[in-house]
């Protein structure tokens, strides 16, 4: 054995426990990754995994709205700069979306996640709108971080609506030219991951333990054998060698097929259940976008068809964008096909989940 590969090894079986160490979490998952391909073509991609069913809306927000961060009277106050399609989870919270200039932002699971305490020496800004706060404020990653860094906010949690688990979650960040950004919050401090090459994200443990196991597996070779369970190390090591092995196309269509293939490769099966693990996350819905082209696909497992959101077709200025939702149903089991821009109807804002004021 190499110097090099006996480094790896160590440093797999210490991050291997750190997986372990956090097993029973391991039920609540979901993968993001970005595709680089030819033409400078852009394409991020994300599963929704959840145990409990989860009440999901497509909305389109315009620019120009008035934003609270919603934790009482010191919430982070702004006004929407850029147009955004969303994804609410529970109509209380943005999941993953994408606005108009490209930037995509994603919440993801992470139970390491430990928040600063809120005590108002600081704005604060509740979980649920905190990948809002970044699509309405920001055109890149580049410009997204250099306010970050500054740890401008307190991040406020609270329990997911109707169950008794604090939401812990991580943010990540892809733009147009390719580039990414992992945001977490490890011991109370805003920690952030900003290179094109991180592609890909997905649960516990911490994304810097993730890297670490993933040397691993590159050593070992992606056609030589690759970890094929449903745990959030396997399925970043699976994302992170597929999304660079598919071909780079010059179509972008075909592209994009790589990519779903990809994202589905990575998915977990709809109602999954061992005798150990009774409560494993399913992959409720999947999102694929492409930056460039301003393309938001969205594919629900309980439905045979891909659809797609045409930010291009959308007014977002403040005089004429108005706030519209496409209902997707109980589990997003309502069928919609090819184009659906124009199946969103004007509704009210939903209020992002928060503190009593």
């Amino acid at each position: 054995m190499t110097m090099k590969s006996l480094a790896l090894s160590r440093i797999f079986s210490a991050s291997l426990a750190a997986v372990i160490a956090v097993a029973p979490s391991l039920s609540l998952a979901c993968t993001r990754l970005v595709y680089l391909g030819a033409n400078n073509q852009v394409v991020t991609a994300r599963t929704m995994d959840w145990r409990f069913e989860m009440p999901t809306s497509l909305w389109i927000f315009p620019r120009g709205m008035a934003r609270s961060g919603e934790v009482g009277p010191n919430s982070l106050k702004w006004k929407s700069k850029f147009g955004s399609v969303v994804a609410s989870a529970y109509d209380v919270s943005t999941s993953d979306g994408m606005n108009e200039a490209g930037l995509v932002a994603n919440v993801l699971w992470l139970t390491e996640s430990e928040y600063p305490k809120f005590d108002s020496t600081k704005p604060g800004l509740s979980i649920a709108a905190w990948a809002q706060y970044v699509l309405d404020n920001f055109a890149t990653v580049q410009d997204a971080v250099a306010v970050l860094e500054t740890d401008p906010f307190t991040i406020v949690t609270d329990n997911v609506p109707g169950q008794k688990l604090l939401a812990t979650l991580h943010l990540s960040l892809s733009d147009a030219t390719g580039d990414s950004a992992i945001v977490e919050y490890i011991n109370g401090r805003p920690v952030i991951h900003h290179d094109r090459k991180y592609q890909v994200m997905t649960n516990s443990p911490t994304f810097e333990q993730q890297l670490a196991l993933n040397e691993y597996w590159k050593e070992i070779g992606g056609t030589v054998m690759l970890p094929g369970t449903n745990r959030a190390a396997d399925r970043f090591a699976r994302a992170s060698f597929y999304v660079n092995a598919i071909p780079k196309d010059e179509n972008p269509d075909r592209a994009l097929a790589s990519v779903f293939s990809v994202i589905r490769n990575v998915s977990v099966p709809f109602g999954i259940s061992t005798s150990d693990q009774p409560n494993i996350s399913s992959t409720r819905w999947r999102t694929v976008a492409d930056h460039q082209r301003k393309l938001y696909f969205f594919e629900s497992v309980l439905t045979p068809n891909v659809f797609w959101v045409d930010l291009k077709g959308i007014d977002f200025s403040p005089e004429k964008g108005k706030v519209k939702k496409l209902d997707l149903g109980p589990q997003q089991s309502r069928t919609f096909a090819g184009d659906a821009t124009a199946n969103f109807q004007e509704a009210e804002p939903f209020k992002f989940l928060g503190l009593p004021m």
